[in-house]
């Protein structure tokens, strides 16, 4: 990160500890603990897009291109009185981000700020964009989809943003974005998240009811009463309940099932 300019020797008064994340490869993820900073920063309103409309917006659509950004946030430079902020320790010493780092509390708003000034009048028309996750969508023909990609393609170079050409995918008539796969036929599940949700154990404390909940909940738009179905385990969730798992989460773990495999 030294050598290509991401980041710089510091030497403010903020530092924060590094975290070494262990993946499923064995990889090593270099991680930052910013939860102090982020503490005491003051939040960025800045709206994503709710999941739901951007899907409800690519109906009738037949082919599709995605386009993912070369390392998305560092295309975005820190202002040089904030740098300081980002500053973490090493043993060989201070070091600090010239470029916008995961785990910021206001980078996801920055970010989608970016996207939809850059391509401001064209997303919710021929593009969508949620975070660094761009999708151009058409409705017409091929000769119609190559000119909406040459707008877009045209309207990120202008803003100097580069992209990572081996993760883009270019006039597909099926492709998989946000969780769901999209066709001409519609929008439906991916079946391996779908399987994620069988596989899932049944839980036992109220960590494992969120982690579930939250899986769960990225579907509810195809499953009908969604809310009132989870509701006797979401009613775990809450501070002032015991934690009691009986014959109603049971009934409705397993409806979260066949209402999966029905959709």
């Amino acid at each position: 990160m030294l050598s290509a300019g991401v980041i710089e020797e510091g030497n403010g008064a903020w530092g924060f500890p590094v975290v070494l994340v262990k993946k499923k490869d064995g990889e090593v993820r270099f991680c930052i603990d910013y939860r102090a900073l982020n503490a005491v920063t003051r939040k960025d309103a800045y709206p994503l897009p709710r999941i739901d409309e951007t899907l409800e917006s690519l109906g009738g659509a037949v082919l599709f291109t995605t386009l993912d950004l070369r390392s998305g946030y560092w295309q975005i430079r820190v202002a040089s009185t904030d740098k300081e902020k980002t500053a973490f320790t090493t043993k060989r010493g201070l070091y600090q981000f010239t470029r916008m780092r995961f785990g910021l509390t206001n980078a996801p708003a920055t970010f989608q700020r970016l996207m939809n000034n850059v391509l401001r009048e064209l997303t919710w028309l021929t593009c969508l964009v949620y975070l660094d996750d761009m999708v151009i969508y058409t409705r017409g023909g091929i000769e119609r989809h190559v000119l909406e990609v040459a707008c877009v393609l045209e309207r990120l170079s202008a803003a100097g943003l580069t992209l990572k050409l081996k993760k883009c995918m270019f006039a597909t008539q099926r492709m998989e974005y946000l969780g769901h796969e999209l066709s001409a036929d519609g929008v439906r599940p991916l079946e391996r998240l779908v399987t994620a949700v069988r596989e899932f154990p049944k839980p036992r404390d109220a960590t494992e009811v969120k982690r579930f909940v939250h899986l769960a909940g990225y579907y509810r738009r195809f499953i009908e009463g969604f809310g009132a179905m989870m509701s006797p385990m979401t009613k775990l969730l809450r501070k002032d309940v015991e934690w009691e798992w009986g014959e109603a989460q049971d009934d409705a773990f397993e409806r979260t099932f066949s209402s999966h495999f029905d959709s």
